[in-house]
């Protein structure tokens, strides 16, 4: 039997035991927005945490409860935007994002994978700069990534409810989709990136997920552990992606700039989980 690594279901002295074991937050984050009509309308926080859980399960970590709600949302039915997008701040999710850090600190935890499954622009570089800035006042390692960036190498680019996300989710959590859906209407309505009635596929969704968990659970498992070295020197690696991103951003005006040439990043996730972090670094010019 796998064992509980889901913090609102363990009891005292099973969390006590995760964190001698491994003192790793791992917290996942999503919305609840339409991702087409074969799709369930929580599947970027229900991907993130399956994901999350499944890494914990395989190498090490406790995983927190999903929050459903974040930045932005497409204009779609059903789509409870909680912070409209464009924007490069946050007034729900930042200061959230920052207390609940704390608060694992407090409570005995080493360090914090933040793994946001909502791929909006705005999302992405709040998550990761609100990680920044508590990594250096918490003074532990904290990574905040959408989940796709580690896979990068694996050919996954991130879409909103195309067949990558729909191949996610029939590895994850195969009875939330009904491709069934895909007939009639306008059937790919507030689908964007390839054609997930004829591209989906479980196994695809797999060997994705695969690449994700373990990377996410490399890291839950080593960053405990890293010296002061290897702490600033991730810091610095996560300050120069951040760097690029926001620096693109405010010269042309358009939260998405850094997102339309993006093959470089391909490396990050295998150099991340491999502790290269000069050469993340060096790969976004810092």
């Amino acid at each position: 039997m796998p064992a509980m690594v889901q913090y609102e279901l363990m009891l005292p002295f099973e969390l006590e035991a995760a964190l001698e074991r491994c003192p790793t937050a791992i917290v996942p984050i999503g919305t609840l927005e339409w991702h087409g009509r074969q799709n369930a309308l929580g599947l970027d926080a229900v991907k993130a945490h399956a994901l999350c859980v499944e890494a914990a399960q395989r190498f090490a970590g406790v995983v927190l409860p999903p929050l459903f709600g974040g930045v932005g949302g497409v204009d779609q039915p059903h789509t409870i935007v909680m912070e409209p997008e464009p924007t490069m701040t946050s007034h729900l999710l930042e200061p959230w994002l920052s207390s609940l850090c704390a608060e694992l600190v407090r409570n005995g935890f080493r360090a914090i994978i933040v793994l946001t499954g909502h791929y909006g622009a705005s999302q992405q570089m709040i998550v990761r700069e609100t990680a920044i800035r508590q990594m250096q006042r918490l003074d532990v390692p904290i990574l905040g990534t959408p989940e796709y960036i580690l896979a990068l190498d694996a050919g996954y680019t991130g879409d909103h409810g195309g067949h990558f996300e729909t191949s996610l989710m029939m590895a994850l959590k195969p009875e939330l989709v009904d491709l069934d859906q895909l007939e009639g209407h306008p059937p790919y309505q507030g689908i964007g990136g390839g054609d997930a009635k004829r591209d989906s596929s479980a196994e695809l969704g797999r060997r994705l997920c695969d690449v994700m968990v373990h990377r996410v659970g490399t890291l839950a498992l080593n960053m405990p552990t890293w010296d002061e070295t290897q702490r600033r020197a991730f810091l610095r690696a996560e300050q120069a992606f951040l760097n690029h991103q926001l620096e693109l951003a405010g010269k042309t005006g358009d939260v998405w700039a850094a997102w339309r040439d993006f093959g470089f990043w391909a490396p990050y996730g295998a150099l991340l989980a491999e502790g290269e972090f000069d050469e993340i670094r060096k790969l976004f010019g810092g």
